[in-house]
Order: C-alpha cells, then sequence, then structure tokens
C-alpha cells in the first residue's frame, strides 16, 4: 500500500515513510524496554532462587527473596527435611541450578557434597586431606559458576570440579605451586570468581594473592608486596570511578588489589588478636567496613580513586562492634553484628553507617558456649540470628534492638560449635549443624 502510494504522491509517501518510522522507533523502544524488563524479571527469578557463593549472589549475606515469614509458630518454622554424613566442618551452603553444595570432614578427609532439594546426596568428591589440627573440619564453601564449582580446603587445595557430577577439572595446591603460608586454624577463604578469574590468597612471603583461569587453572597474575599470611575472610570484588579491585583481610591488614593485573594498590594495617581477621569486608558508597575481635573494633575506611591506583583513609572506628566471625550486614544505612568482647550485656550492635555511632544494643539469643558467638543473614526486612550452641531467633530491629519474632532451637546440634553461617534462599532457611544440615520452610503462605 506504501508503495502504490509513493507511486501516486511522493509527498504522501514521505510523510507515510516518516510516520512508519516514527511509529517503528516508538515499537523499537518499547520492545526494548520489554526486553530489559523482561531480562531484569529472569535475573531476579535465577538470583532468588540461588545462593551460588560465601554470603549469596553479591557476598553482602542478604537474601533475595520475599514474602517470607514475619512470624514464626511456637517452636519455629517446620522442617523440610534433615540431612546426616556430611561430615565435621564449619562450612555453610551454596545453592545453584537445583543442587545444594557443602563440604566436611569425613574419616579425615576432605569431602564435597552436592545434593538435590530434597536433601538426597547427588555425589561426593575428596578434595584431599581436611583440616585435623586446632578445630578440625572444612572451613571453606564451595562457589559454583558456569557449571564448574570451587572449593580450596583448609590445607591449601583448590579443586575446579564440573558442579553436575563431581568430576575433576583441574586442581592446584596453592601451598606448594606459590609458596604459600597457613594459619593457626587452616585456611578458610572460600574463592573469588569473576569474568575469567578464579583468586586465591596463598599470603606467601612472596606472593600474597593469585588469579587462575577458572577454566584452566593456568596463572593469570600474581600479586606480590603484602607480606601478610592469609586471612580467614573471604575477598570481595568492587568497583568504584571506574578501578576495579580485590579487597580482603591478611592476617595483619587489608589489601586493595587491581583486579586486571594483580598489582598491590594499598595495605591498611589492621592487626588483631592472633591474627583473627575473620569478617569480610563491606563495601558501600566508596566505603569499606572491616572489623577485628577482642575489642578491635569496626572500622570504616574512605577509598581514594585516581585513575588506576587506590589509597585508603580512615573515616570512623567503633570499639564496641568487635565481630569475631559471625559477619556483618549493612542494611538501610545500619551495620548490624554480634560483638565479642565489647558489649558483653548487650553483644547485638547496631551501628550507624555513615558516622559509626552506636544506635542500639541488644541481647535477643544467648549462647551457652564457653566462648559466645553467633552469626547472621539477612532477608525480606528481617534477621536471622544464630547463636553458636544451636538457637535460632528471627528479629526484627528498631531503634531499641531487635526484637524477636520467633525462636527455633536444634535439638541435637553436636558436640562443636555452630559456627556456619545461615542461609535464606527459595523460600527455605538452611541450618548447618555438626555433620548434619536442617532445612526449614520460611515462606509465607
Amino acid at each position: 500500500m506504501l508503495a502504490d502510494l509513493a507511486i501516486r504522491d511522493e509527498t504522501v509517501a514521505k510523510v507515510a515513510d516518516d510516520r512508519r518510522l516514527e511509529n517503528s522507533g516508538r515499537k523499537d523502544m518499547l520492545s526494548m524496554k520489554y526486553a530489559i524488563s523482561l531480562v531484569l524479571v529472569v535475573a531476579a527469578s535465577v538470583s532468588a532462587a540461588d545462593w551460588p557463593q560465601f554470603h549469596g549472589p553479591n557476598r553482602d549475606n542478604k537474601s533475595l527473596d520475599k514474602g517470607l515469614l514475619k512470624k514464626w509458630p511456637e517452636g519455629g518454622p517446620s522442617r523440610v527435611w534433615e540431612t546426616a554424613g556430611i561430615g565435621e566442618g564449619y562450612s555453610t551452603v551454596a545453592i545453584a541450578a537445583k543442587r545444594i553444595y557443602t563440604t566436611g570432614s569425613i574419616d579425615g578427609d576432605c569431602v564435597i557434597t552436592a545434593m538435590d532439594m530434597n536433601g538426597k546426596k547427588v555425589w561426593t568428591r575428596k578434595n584431599g586431606r581436611a583440616w585435623k589440627k586446632s578445630y578440625p573440619g572444612t572451613r571453606s564453601t564451595p562457589t559454583i559458576t558456569d557449571g564448574l564449582l570451587y572449593h580450596l580446603s583448609g590445607i591449601g587445595n583448590l579443586a575446579c570440579l564440573k558442579a553436575d557430577n563431581g568430576q575433576p577439572v583441574w586442581s592446584v595446591d596453592i601451598m606448594k605451586k606459590f609458596g604459600g603460608r597457613n594459619i593457626i586454624w587452616g585456611l578458610a577463604e572460600s574463592p573469588l570468581v569473576f569474568d575469567d578469574k578464579v583468586i586465591c590468597t596463598p599470603g606467601g612471603p612472596d606472593v600474597s594473592m593469585v588469579a587462575l583461569n577458572r577454566k584452566t587453572g593456568k596463572v593469570v597474575w600474581t600479586c606480590k608486596g603484602s607480606g601478610d599470611k592469609p586471612g580467614y575472610a573471604s575477598p570481595i570484588l568492587i568497583e568504584y570511578k571506574g578501578l576495579r579491585q580485590i579487597v580482603t583481610a591478611m592476617s595483619e591488614s587489608i589489601v586493595g588489589v587491581r583486579a586486571s593485573d594483580g598489582k598491590l594498590l594499598w595495605r591498611y594495617p589492621h592487626k588483631v588478636y592472633f591474627d583473627e581477621n575473620i569478617t569480610t569486608p563491606i563495601f558501600h558508597e566508596g566505603f569499606l567496613i572491616v572489623s577485628g575481635c577482642v575489642r578491635k573494633g569496626t572500622t570504616s575506611l574512605r577509598l581514594g580513586v585516581s585513575g588506576d591506583n587506590c589509597s585508603v583513609k580512615l573515616q570512623w572506628h567503633n570499639r564496641t562492634l568487635d565481630n569475631k566471625q559471625g559477619g556483618i550486614i549493612l542494611d538501610n544505612g545500619r551495620l548490624y553484628g554480634y560483638a565479642e568482647l565489647g558489649n558483653r550485656s548487650a553483644p547485638w550492635i547496631c551501628v550507624d553507617f555513615k558516622s559509626g555511632k552506636n544506635i542500639s544494643k541488644s541481647f535477643p539469643v544467648r549462647s551457652s558456649y564457653k566462648y559466645p558467638n553467633a552469626c547472621l543473614t539477612f532477608a525480606d526486612g528481617m534477621f536471622y540470628l544464630y547463636s553458636d550452641d544451636g538457637k535460632m531467633v528471627l528479629a526484627k530491629h528498631t531503634d531499641t534492638g531487635f526484637e524477636v519474632t520467633g525462636r527455633l532451637k536444634i535439638k541435637d546440634w553436636g558436640k562443636r560449635p555452630t559456627w556456619a553461617h545461615p542461609v535464606v534462599c527459595g523460600g527455605r532457611l538452611y541450618i548447618r549443624y555438626g555433620d548434619k544440615l536442617g532445612v526449614y520452610d520460611v515462606a509465607g503462605k
């Protein structure tokens, strides 16, 4: 029809053509908006169903789940299933493509276990010997990316397996290959994977951090210059003012390493008792939050980026929130965590992110373990607080402290402290204790 109009009247054809192009442009824009929206929805759906690494999709320990229970019935949420025989350890779970992964020490071996969503074991695979010295058992949580699983054992075996069947792809002993130095309670780093790289921290006198090709295990770059042994924390990848860097806690410092080539950008001294740098750093809007036990407290560092380089400067220091191993969560401009010694009478502390001032102190859950401690996770506006003797509470925060809306006590939590961080994913709460994993229904009805 447009061709006929063009023959009869070029002017009319031009107008019609312009209108067609205009409408087509609008349609293209609508199609593009729809496509973007669809991608975001699909991405959100996939992310909400997966917890593919330590502390979740963004390594911030915050679940993307929505519509969860805000209050639990008497005795806690209903248990969906419990599985035993996963081995002793402090590793938490990773969840990807309808598989659950964790690690444990079984007969002295470091064993990676894959389960289906009903708790049935799909496969197991050894990753060398397990850590058997002080507090024996596994530490690191597997990382799953593009069908591959990465795990670092307590003695330094970095393994890459096929996630669907556990078949080995490659492995590297980072202690031998890079002159690494182990630490008092064994390596606990959960591998960081991005782009074509997997990051590990051997902490040798020459090589502090290493990037390996995640498909082949070949060296991409090495970071030199820190001089510290490894810490117990897991690294994070951050980007600020166009500069991507890897931030982690070493034995006596916090470091920033350029992600592209492994250059050590900065080193901030962070000496704690027995080199127990365990808490994974938090990054938000140009600031890093780091914490240390035994009254070391929590510190905010301001990043100063200039081109491909970066420096850090002290913003504030809070001595009360001396987090040991339970982790800190940032939500809505506030930091939440358990203070080891900073405030024993009310160790759950809330701190203002900008100023570092205390907002509240409370004690929603108590521990009977000889060295009291607790960990936490966050989902749908609620906190899941887990003591090291198997007690879990659901709580919301007010300006005066945590208000408990549900309690759960694990009946047989084992002989060791329950230090594995809880996970909320797909409407379920995953709790590790001893050689068992318990799964509870926390989805709203």
